[in-house]
């Protein structure tokens, strides 16, 4: 998959969606720090559209994930109405362009451009870290109220983690995660048992995206939540998923370009701050804030150790499974406290 001439894939792409506009040029506006890859396209009539192009995983869930993303996005009501970007849709459904060719199995969906108003700063102020508990906790409940006119999702997160076990029981996984299967086999049965103990069943499940940063979203300069791009991790499942980043957006070392995926942001008093101010809107239970640490151990297990190599980079992955070893996974019982949070809510 290393040599693939991405513009044509988007040039068939778009042929096959509407061959009467021609495309005069794509643009790779990527980040540049996953296997994804997202584009401009610019049409002889100065239109632009944007394409995001996928490899990785399976396409049937690269499907399912945009549809569910645009069936969110076409029902959130004011204030949320435009936060997410739209898709292109043919027929009445969300269009998705498969290219397999040789070795090559890519897909394409196309969105319309979203409007960015306002980044926050790299390291928020007190007055910046309330608002933003605020706004999340509004965002999240109105993903809430239109979860049940959603699409289903088959991805959970037993069904993720069993599916690490499934690898590390391969010889390619065995390979891969050589000196560490055992280890990653008692995390996952530490994770599954945990969150059973804990009733994750009756969690809420809502659109969730995981990866928030400082980044992908835009706000107002009355620092409502404005826009939102960048999907690749969004799923169904509970909302304290979306909390670690958080942690990290509102953490005192602020976003960085340089990042390591340690827990110390989840324990810090400006990351409290925001989930009390969230709380104060829609209120969190006592087994979510418990959940919080499983949720963590979840985003290791599943986005750094079994597909790391696919969302990062290679320099990127590497760094971030050596210290997911050697900090991230001692530092959840070694640091995480969650009486501390669950003082300061009063659960």
């Amino acid at each position: 998959m290393k040599i693939i001439d991405y513009s044509q894939i988007i040039k068939e792409a778009w042929g096959n969606f509407d061959a009467s506009k021609t495309i005069s040029k794509v643009e790779d506006i990527s980040a540049k720090v996953s296997t994804n890859h997202v584009f401009r396209v610019t049409f002889d009539d100065e239109d632009i559209i944007i394409a995001k192009l996928s490899y990785f995983g399976k396409y049937e869930h690269f499907k399912e994930d945009h549809r569910l993303i645009h069936a969110l996005s076409n029902n959130l009501l004011y204030p949320f109405e435009n936060v997410l970007a739209k898709s292109l849709v043919k027929n009445n459904k969300v269009y998705t362009y498969r290219y397999q060719k040789g070795l090559t199995d890519a897909w394409v969906v196309f969105y319309n451009p979203i409007r960015v108003l306002e980044k926050l700063p790299r390291r928020l102020e007190e007055e910046h870290i309330v608002k933003l508990g605020r706004e999340i906790a509004k965002f999240h409940k109105a993903c809430a109220k239109v979860k049940n006119v959603l699409p289903k999702s088959s991805k959970t997160l037993v069904s993720d983690i069993e599916h690490l076990l499934d690898i590390l029981d391969t010889e390619d996984g065995q390979f891969e995660h050589r000196m560490h299967v055992d280890y990653l086999r008692s995390q996952c049965e530490t994770f599954l048992k945990n969150i059973e103990l804990l009733n994750y069943k009756s969690f809420e499940s809502i659109p969730v995206f995981v990866d928030w940063n400082i980044g992908n979203f835009s706000v107002t300069d009355k620092l409502e939540l404005y826009s939102r791009w960048d999907y690749d991790w969004f799923r169904m499942s509970s909302r304290v998923l979306d909390f670690y980043f958080f942690s990290r957006v509102v953490s005192d070392i602020g976003d960085r370009t340089v990042f390591s995926y340690v827990i110390g942001p989840l324990m810090e008093d400006r990351f409290i701050l925001f989930l009390k101010e969230y709380h104060k809107i829609y209120p969190l239970t006592r087994n979510e804030i418990l959940f919080l640490k499983e949720a963590y151990r979840f985003f290791i297990l599943n986005y750094v150790i079994k597909h790391g190599r696919y969302f990062f980079h290679e320099i990127y992955a590497t760094k971030l499974q050596r210290e997911a070893y050697e900090s991230y996974f001692p530092s959840i019982d070694e640091e995480f406290d969650a009486d501390k949070i669950l003082k300061e809510l009063q659960l």
